[in-house]
């Protein structure tokens, strides 16, 4: 028997959370991008349905943050090079912190 996935995310919402996102990170100057970032990653997966599981996102902005600077300083030191593995790191990182709910 197959079971439902499905996407349950609404635009009022998805729009709220984003100007939340973008204003926090405008006003930082950045810094607090990574806040921003899990905040939109979290209203993703948690309306995320695979296979009639329920996703949830449990990474933090202090996690991110501490990846975030690291792949930075290493795009730095590499003229740009390492700056090709950013999204997979990214991506990679997203689904270390993506489980279901049984």
């Amino acid at each position: 028997m197959d079971k439902e996935s499905y996407f349950d995310g609404g635009l009022l919402s998805y729009i709220g959370h984003f100007l939340l996102a973008v204003l926090v990170s405008f006003f930082t100057l950045g810094i607090c991008a990574p806040w921003g970032m899990c905040l939109l990653y979290n209203w993703k997966i948690k309306h995320t349905v695979i296979d009639g599981h329920r996703l949830y996102f449990d990474g933090t902005a202090m996690q991110l943050f501490g990846n975030w600077i690291k792949w930075w300083l290493l795009t730095i030191i590499t003229f740009g090079i390492y700056g090709f593995w950013l999204r997979i790191k990214l991506t990679q990182w997203i689904t270390k912190h993506t489980h279901h709910l049984n």
